[in-house]
């Protein structure tokens, strides 16, 4: 990919500015409280959401911000590969890969039939589904041109996700002590409902180390759900079920997509963790990963707060945000009951 500076520079200069207030946010925390309440992860997803509601966001700067939201992120996932220790990730063994599996096949199901049941239609029933189960805009992204999805139907859905997302990632960690939570089931419960890897990221290291790892392997699981529903979609659009080939004008309305199903930095993670589980990579070359991953996920946070808009909720409709909160809900209890079948500690 050839990188256009001239048109990235403006967009990477407000997130790097945005992060870097979070940053100093969060050392003030710790200079005038003792810790971080709000930890600076957290805390530029929230400033870069401030900024962008206030409308300090101009269109030069998306191309920018996107690019740091999305390249500047995949490369942050890609290292932290480099820190994880795999047999202690899954030392409850297979059974949490199954459930992985198993979870996001019950949520598609729960979450389309939430969908249908407050009057969506078909296919903005399924594009909720999958950005709930499997991983927010990107499950969008990839699903729509399979079903034929209207651009208004996209539009609305990933606005929901995004914004609800956000306030996930502020309240999840809430859920930690009435539940009575470690911070290896913490990371379970957040890689298992938190939409985007990004608030993923954000969620779970702001708890700590171990969340962040455990919640990254877990996502990255669901993520690689991704393929398998994309081409079970592919395969009943062609029946008559309400989810048939793009027509025309949806097609050109949409953005022109053409993404492997399993993204690069999900196999680089993969073999980043294998090589550190047996310690190929040494431990002082796995910090230096964790702390260049730690500041690019904080500059990948702020570009994901700039690109949330919070007016963008009053813009799409009720049914669509019943159906996403609800599907939310219905995750997260899946989740929770998983967690206490499994045993896991």
């Amino acid at each position: 990919m050839r990188l256009n500076w001239r048109v990235l520079w403006p967009g990477v200069l407000i997130s790097i500015l945005v992060a870097l207030a979070a940053v100093a946010g969060g050392a003030a925390e710790e200079h005038l409280l003792g810790r971080a309440i709000i930890e600076a992860l957290v805390l530029a997803i929230l400033i870069g959401m401030a900024v962008c509601t206030a409308g300090g966001v101009s269109p030069r700067q998306d191309a920018g911000i996107r690019f740091v939201g999305k390249e500047i992120l995949e490369v942050a996932v890609f290292l932290l590969g480099a820190t994880m220790d795999i047999p202690r990730l899954f030392a409850s063994g297979p059974w949490l890969a199954f459930g992985i599996v198993g979870i996001v096949c019950v949520s598609l199901v729960v979450s389309y039939g939430i969908g249908r049941g407050v009057g969506l239609t078909p296919r903005l029933a399924v594009l909720v589904a999958c950005g709930n189960s499997i991983c927010g805009n990107s499950a969008i992204a990839a699903v729509a041109p399979v079903i034929g999805a209207e651009r208004e139907d996209v539009a609305a859905s990933i606005a929901l996700t995004a914004v609800l997302g956000v306030l996930v990632v502020l309240g999840l960690p809430l859920l930690m002590i009435p539940l009575h939570y470690s911070n290896y089931q913490y990371g379970v419960l957040a890689g298992l409902t938190v939409y985007a890897v990004p608030q993923v990221l954000a969620a779970a290291f702001a708890v700590s180390v171990l969340s962040g790892q455990v919640a990254t392997a877990v996502k990255l699981g669901r993520v690689l759900m991704l393929g398998p529903v994309v081409m079970f979609f592919s395969l009943i659009g062609r029946r008559d079920s309400g989810l048939g080939a793009p027509s025309d004008a949806a097609t050109s309305s949409l953005p022109k997509r053409r993404a492997s199903l399993v993204p690069w930095f999900v196999t680089g993670f993969v073999v980043l963790a294998a090589l550190r589980s047996t310690h190929v990579i040494p431990d002082v070359v796995a910090n230096e990963a964790k702390l260049v991953a730690g500041w690019l996920t904080i500059a990948a946070m702020a570009g994901l707060g700039l690109s949330v808009d919070l007016r963008s909720v009053r813009r799409v409709g009720s049914r669509v945000a019943t159906a996403v909160a609800g599907s939310l809900i219905a995750l997260i209890a899946t989740a929770i009951l998983l967690i206490r079948v499994l045993a896991l500690r």
